[in-house]
């Protein structure tokens, strides 16, 4: 029933939503209830991570369709714990002011680094030391979901720095709202073609591998990496049209405690970042 690329592009999304939502709804809970309560949501999502790395670590030599599946989740789990740190505002970064109105470029660049170091060097580290583990391994879809997680994260923050038309900060919680004064509103940027570029070729890249699989499992691994991708990729498109995805969680979210106080401008002209 999940074989097929139909049922498995369409688990990758219910996935993604479903995941996404939780994630955001913790944040927007915690946020309502102050910064212990954040600590405490990392703290109590753990056994997440824990999860993430058990799942991630048994699954190397199943190439099932259940250990594929399942590789995909691991590496879904540790994501999102790392990403419940971050925001959360417990693993960012030693820059936790704003930017300066009149930076200058090169410091803009390296104070935006500076609000989010501890945190990217945490996915270097997490994705390097993945990588090791599942060197020659049968199933490498735990860490490929992981990489494509992380180059498409990248690609975003690099696309936020240098500057897009639309950027949503609804959800944007206080322990980290000093990250949308890095942020860039322009009409574009050299580097949102090549991004969507590559994204579309990596998925048709997967799709590829996918359709000449003669295994079973690979190919439902191939077809999870597609979706996924190709996800990050309207993601990106989010970017740059005029449309409301913010709607897909807003009706689960709790309304935020200070809803009259407003979020840091962004500005067309100084204030980008990653």
């Amino acid at each position: 029933m999940f074989t097929s690329p139909w049922a498995v592009a369409l688990s990758a999304i219910f996935i993604w939503w479903f995941s996404t939502g939780i994630l955001l709804w913790r944040v927007r809970h915690a946020d309502n209830r102050g910064p212990d309560a954040h600590m405490a949501s990392v703290v109590l999502g753990l056994p997440l991570l824990f999860g993430g790395i058990f799942g991630f670590s048994n699954t190397l030599a199943d190439i099932s369709v259940s250990g594929v599946y399942l590789a995909f989740l691991s590496a879904l789990a540790i994501w999102a714990w790392i990403e419940l740190a971050f925001l959360s505002g417990v693993i960012t970064g030693p820059n936790a002011g704003p930017c300066p109105r009149f930076s200058s470029e090169g410091e803009r660049f390296l104070r935006a680094i500076g609000a989010i170091a501890w945190h990217e060097s945490l996915l270097i580290v997490v994705l390097s030391g993945m990588a090791l583990h599942a060197h020659g391994a049968a199933n490498p879809f735990g860490l490929w979901t992981f990489l494509v997680l992380f180059i498409a994260r990248i690609s975003a923050k690099l696309n936020l720095f240098f500057g897009v038309p639309y950027i949503n900060t609804e959800f944007l919680p206080s322990a980290i709202s000093h990250i949308a004064t890095y942020f860039r509103k322009s009409r574009m940027n050299g580097l949102f073609p090549l991004s969507v570029t590559f994204l579309t070729f990596a998925t048709g890249c997967w799709v590829e591998r996918a359709l000449a699989s003669a295994d079973v499992g690979r190919a439902v691994g191939f077809w999870l990496l597609a979706a996924l991708t190709a996800l990050a990729l309207l993601e990106h498109w989010f970017m740059v049209l005029r449309l409301q995805d913010q709607k897909l969680w807003r009706w689960m979210m709790p309304a935020p405690r200070d809803a009259a106080e407003p979020r840091p401008a962004l500005s067309d002209e100084g204030r980008n970042g990653l």
